[in-house]
């Protein structure tokens, strides 16, 4: 249904009964994702009574062109109505720009899966290089990162890490890391000195708001079960960990890593959501033309879209078809030449 004043005037009131609900009021991550969307919808509203009172402004300035015969006002009033239309043709395209799938997720915060992929632990390795190469890079943008679940090997690798990092548009910048990583270089392992190649993937996805996406407790399996690894005897002993199935889609995410079990539900639900929401946004984005698949690709997890090759310190990103030679920095968080690159 497209948005109209009326339609927005009434999803405001509903947001306004949410926000004056205690159980909104008293859940921090609910009641701001509800702010955010009563502060969305009150300009988009703002915006189309501004459209709608410059439309009023056109249709009299054009009546009055059509029976003024001095020349004085008619120059003034064909000035006003140049204005005016150009004011209703940058007010349009705010409008359009606000209806795109794309335009709300891209200011959303981002949540960042990263698997080992083949290689065994040096794929491992690898993952824990990329997820220092992401913090590095979030702390030089000032933002935050916070762990939601992970799964370590005994010599510092990662076979799976989950994370968000919340920032000024977060996942707008990294939404196109997602795909397949590939690494070439010689293990600390390796005693012939050959190059072995191994590979992680990167899943990169909007951070879904309860307000995104609703979740029916009929379409979810819930399972407790005692976490494994680390998190001492708390963790060991009770049933923190929590299993979630969106029964639908047949989603499951697993979370363990908090010491109780209402924190590890919290988080295995904004997975959830954000997977949810990747879903659903895939779905509106198949017949968007503007996709840029010639340039970025499409950003499928399946997809290679980079090799960091060690021994001669050079990184390539295969869609764009350019290489960058500062493997160290770039390793460090130095990411902005790369991401500039995807996001021209």
């Amino acid at each position: 249904m497209q948005n109209s004043p009326v339609n927005l005037k009434q999803q405001l009131q509903q947001l306004e009964k949410q926000l004056q609900n205690p159980l909104v009021y008293n859940n921090r991550e609910e009641l701001e994702s509800v702010s955010r969307e009563y502060n969305r919808l009150k300009n988009s509203l703002k915006n189309l009574e501004k459209l709608e009172e410059i439309k009023k402004k056109i249709i009299e300035t054009e009546k009055l062109l059509s029976s003024e015969s001095n020349q004085e006002m008619i120059k003034m009033a064909e000035e006003e109505l140049n204005e005016l239309r150009n004011k209703e043709r940058i007010l349009k395209k705010e409008i359009n720009e606000e209806k795109e799938p794309t335009a709300t997720l891209d200011k959303k915060n981002a949540i960042m899966e990263i698997r080992a992929g083949t290689g065994g632990e040096e794929a491992a390795l690898f993952a824990a290089a990329l997820f220092r190469m992401y913090s590095r890079f979030a702390e030089k943008k000032h933002w935050q990162t916070s762990l939601i679940s992970s799964n370590r090997t005994d010599i510092g690798g990662l076979k799976e890490i989950i994370f968000e990092i919340k920032g000024t548009n977060a996942y707008s910048l990294l939404k196109n890391e997602s795909g397949v990583h590939r690494v070439q270089r010689i293990p600390e392992t390796e005693k012939s000195g050959r190059v072995h190649t191994s590979a992680a993937s990167v899943v990169v996805l909007p951070k879904a708001d309860p307000i995104d996406i609703k979740l029916n407790s009929e379409d979810l399996k819930m399972e407790f079960f005692r976490a494994s690894g680390h998190g001492g005897q708390n963790v060991q002993k009770n049933a923190t960990a929590i299993r979630i199935t969106h029964l639908p889609t047949n989603l499951t995410v697993s979370c363990q890593d908090e010491r109780s079990q209402t924190q590890n539900k919290e988080r295995a639900f904004t997975i959830l959501r954000s997977r949810l929401l990747a879903i659903e946004q895939e779905k509106r984005s198949k017949d968007l033309k503007e996709k840029r698949l010639s340039k970025i690709g499409s950003g499928d997890r399946s997809e290679k879209i980079r090799t960091y090759n060690y021994p001669q310190a050079r990184i390539t990103d295969h869609r764009v078809k350019k290489s960058w030679y500062n493997l160290e920095q770039i390793l460090d968080g130095e990411l902005n030449s790369i991401i500039n690159e995807l996001n021209l």
